[in-house]
């Protein structure tokens, strides 16, 4: 028997019309009844409304919460972690809350404390642009992503089989997984590049970008993204990303001590297993 589609019918209301939420709210154009949308910028909810990206836009938090099946907090993590806060005396019913959170550890301590009548699932796309703001969102932007979910014990059927059909809907490909292993993986995948990123470009001579080519370019894209977004993310998963930078200094010393003693065998092999490495990841 196929599964209920809950999506369909269901009133979207998306908190925050970033770059997240904006293409969210585009993707999702045509798979649901409704889309609502809070943002406190007032630019933001003018454009929304303009160009048909939802169907009611307010500065309203209380107002734009009535009659939601579905709440997705579109919001920097501690944000959202104040929303989560906030929410039971704002909203009636018992809709399903999904957060699109880089990490999810405190997230989802924090769900677990909504009142009963919340149905809280933590959800996460491993996609993005290093520039945000609703003016850079793309109806596309999730199209082949990694949709990490993470599931509560009181997160009912109902809650998981519309997290599903909301990945299938905007083109992403839903993957279950705790919190606790959702924010080791991220550390590695997503935390330390950017980092690795920024200290790259702090260590480049400025006067060498006379010489910088595509490699370059791509490595040190994620440095563009604004601080004010990745700040909650580096403070939430601090004790994941500091074991992911002391894997890294223990390859880069590796690095160091075969090119300080000219070991072309070794750093040969090094070069060969890293490449190898890289084809299984993909």
């Amino acid at each position: 028997m196929d599964e209920p589609d809950f999506l369909s019918t269901a009133q979207v209301t998306i908190i925050g019309l970033g770059l997240m939420g904006g293409s969210l709210a585009m993707a999702l154009r045509g798979h649901c009844a409704r889309i609502w949308a809070y943002d406190p910028d007032e630019l933001s909810l003018r454009m929304a409304q303009q160009q048909g990206i939802v169907d009611r836009a307010s500065a309203n938090l209380e107002e734009i919460l009535q009659d939601s099946d579905l709440i997705i907090l579109a919001a920097p993590v501690q944000a959202i972690l104040r929303l989560l806060n906030e929410l039971p005396g704002l909203v009636p019913g018992g809709p399903v809350i999904m957060d699109i959170g880089s990490t999810k550890r405190q997230i989802m301590a924090a769900m677990q404390k909504l009142p009963q009548q919340f149905d809280p699932i933590g959800g996460h796309p491993m996609c993005g642009k290093e520039k945000l703001g609703l003016v850079n969102a793309d109806a596309g932007l999730f199209q082949g992503a990694p949709f990490a979910f993470t599931r509560l014990k009181r997160t009912s059927t109902r809650a998981q089989q519309l997290a599903s059909q909301l990945a299938e809907a905007i083109g992403a490909k839903a993957l279950w997984v705790d919190a606790d292993t959702h924010d080791h993986w991220t550390a590695a995948t997503s935390h330390l590049p950017y980092l690795l990123s920024s200290a790259l470009v702090l260590a480049t001579p400025s006067d060498a970008r006379q010489l910088s080519g595509p490699g370059f370019r791509s490595m040190t894209r994620l440095a563009a993204t604004p601080s004010s977004m990745m700040l909650d993310v580096l403070e939430t998963n601090r004790d994941y990303i500091l074991t992911a930078l002391e894997r890294f200094r223990e390859q880069i010393e590796l690095i160091e001590t075969l090119l300080k003693h000219n070991d072309r065998n070794q750093l040969e092999l090094f070069l060969s297993e890293s490449a190898g490495h890289k084809k299984e990841m993909g």
